[in-house]
């Protein structure tokens, strides 16, 4: 049986059904509200030349440390693992999809030993062996774009996978940044109370000298022996949390606890100063509003492939091969069987299934919408939180070290008005315990700060931008 030429090209082609998609529109302002200059004039917005791979973006750290760990994440982190897998599912389903576009055939050879009976009441019967070796062939021409939006349904799906990949490793490698800053944080905490312990235990050997030598009570020995068994404690417990980071450093670069060991180090990081890309390059810049935005072409695919439901479905198939009594016949040219024709299905009644069915993918087109907008709104809300935490921190740093030097003088002024006799030893346990608590603010302020950068990163996108999903 001959098709003709213009009938296939009829069926091949697909009047696709369904709404055309556009991009939904989000709330992207003009600029952003916090002053460009946030860390000491060093904020400035990039400029179109700006958009460069610059590497990693945690290197702005300037921590070798940091970069080794964090080189790990793509290949050891397990939830960044679970990720890929997700994304060769996902692109599994496409190429399933795209199956239906070609025909598909079976072979189904059978051996069938049948007995018929010759008549009723009588116990002999007529016993016989089919061979058959049929060969079947079915395609359905994508008349209304139904395999046309089942394919663009799961490639929008794919491409939101991997959008979500890249939101999952960003998660990742900025937690494991953040754990990193808080570790050295303690450090530096670590390193105030030990110089602290030192000044105490000397201001203790002061005391009980002057005890020994009549000029003071036991009540100022037992004072200054609590203030330094308390700092001790505290120190004691800077360990503590110091071990906890770590051990959630070695879970997010995939390593048991044991694995991973981090050198004390008290000295500060360096504050980096990401791009400042304008409002409506963040859309192209953070992957969780990219998988938001292709979430929104799935659902509108779906709609499509729902209003298909309305529309007949067109089935050509064709059967062939051999059908004998007996092996030796069984190829024969003779004992050839065929069979081909058209089909077509189509809905009479359904009781408004398809039409609730449309609905229903139209409801989640809008409901995705509304989540793309939504999540384009907490990305702003994220930036401008965390340069809002960046430009007050800076200017809370500069105050607290003036609140340091103030309370260093106040400590030298209550030591020596204790050694001259004029003032108790309790005056001395105040300005060292103001000092004390106010170097603590300093280190908690700066690696705030540094936290702050670190999410400031993340909302950015870190060096991630949406080409890369194609």
């Amino acid at each position: 049986m001959k098709i003709p030429i213009a009938l296939v090209a009829v069926l091949t082609t697909a009047c696709v059904i369904g709404p055309k998609y556009k991009v939904p529109t989000a709330p992207v302002p003009p600029d952003y509200k916090e002053p460009a200059a946030t860390i000491e004039g060093e904020w400035k917005t990039a400029h179109p030349g700006d958009t460069a791979e610059r590497g990693p973006w945690w290197e702005a750290f300037n921590e070798h440390r940091l970069d080794e760990l964090e080189a790990r994440v793509d290949g050891a982190n397990q939830t960044v693992a679970a990720a890929m897998a997700d994304v060769m599912a996902a692109r599994a389903m496409v190429r399933e999809a795209r199956s239906q576009y070609a025909p598909a055939a079976t072979v189904n050879p059978s051996i069938t030993n049948t007995r018929l009976a010759t008549g009723f009441g009588r116990s002999l019967g007529f016993t016989f062996t089919t061979y058959a070796l049929p060969v079947e062939a079915s395609w359905e021409p994508d008349l209304w774009g139904r395999i046309h939006n089942t394919v663009a349904a799961r490639r929008f799906a794919a491409q939101a996978s991997l959008a979500d990949l890249a939101s999952v490793r960003l998660s990742a490698q900025a937690e494991l940044a953040v754990n990193y800053v808080e570790l050295r944080g303690q450090d530096a905490l670590k390193q105030v109370l030990h110089d602290a312990v030192d000044r105490y235990a000397d201001a203790l050997e002061i005391t009980r000298a002057r005890f020994t030598a009549g000029l003071e009570s036991d009540e100022a020995v037992a004072q200054a022996e609590t203030q330094l068994n308390a700092a001790r404690a505290q120190d004691a417990n800077v360990e503590l949390l110091r071990a906890q980071y770590e051990d959630a450093i070695a879970q997010l670069t995939g390593q048991p606890p044991s694995a991973v060991s981090i050198a004390v180090n008290a000295g500060e990081l360096t504050v980096p100063v990401p791009p400042l890309r304008m409002p409506s390059e963040l859309l192209e810049r953070r992957p969780d509003i990219a998988a938001a935005e292709r979430n929104v072409a799935e659902a509108n695919a779906q709609i499509g492939l729902a209003q298909t439901a309305f529309f007949p479905t067109l089935l050509l198939t064709a059967t062939g091969g051999f059908e004998g009594l007996s092996p030796a016949q069984w190829f024969a040219w003779p004992n050839r069987v065929w069979s081909v024709g058209p089909s077509l299905a189509q809905y009479v009644f359904d009781g408004g299934l398809r039409r609730a069915t449309v609905q229903q993918f139209r409801a989640e087109y809008d409901r995705t919408v509304a989540l793309y907008r939504q999540t384009v709104l907490t990305a702003f809300q994220e930036i401008e939180d965390n340069l809002a935490a960046l430009r007050v921190l800076n200017d809370v740093i500069r105050e607290q070290e003036a609140a340091i030097d103030s309370a260093r003088r106040s400590l030298q002024e209550a030591d020596v008005r204790y050694l001259s006799g004029l003032d108790p030893y309790l005056n001395v346990i105040a300005a060292q315990t103001i000092l004390l608590n106010n170097q603590q603010a300093a280190v908690a302020f700066r690696t705030q700060r540094l936290v702050a950068s670190v999410h400031l990163f993340r909302a950015l996108g870190g060096g991630w931008d949406r080409r890369q999903i194609g």
